[in-house]
């Protein structure tokens, strides 16, 4: 009917050694937020930032935000069409269709 005993111990072993070797330690997001239940004032606020594997990111260039931008604001005009007509085919079927 379903997993024996014995076999889902040895999958939680194996989960569990899965996610031991994973763990570096590192903080990805602090979870320290106020307002949550586990809040503590007294944690600490100047945690050091540990690099990655990448090391530390370089700022962008000027020319590298305006593409980034500009790829964002044509991004959200595609949407807007797509979506404006869609809005626009529903409005010609309910007048020429639906409620002729």
């Amino acid at each position: 009917m379903g997993k024996s005993v014995k076999n889902m111990r040895e999958s939680k072993d194996q989960i569990d050694e899965i996610l031991e070797e994973e763990d570096d330690g590192r903080t990805i997001a602090d979870m320290n937020v106020d307002g949550m239940p586990w809040y503590h004032r007294s944690a600490r606020q100047d945690v050091p930032v540990i690099p990655g594997p990448g090391g530390y990111q370089q700022q962008m260039t000027d020319e590298e935000v305006r593409m980034y931008r500009w790829a964002a604001v044509r991004a959200g005009l595609i949407l807007a069409l797509v979506f404006g007509g869609i809005f626009a085919l529903f409005i010609a079927f309910c007048d020429f269709i639906w409620f002729k």
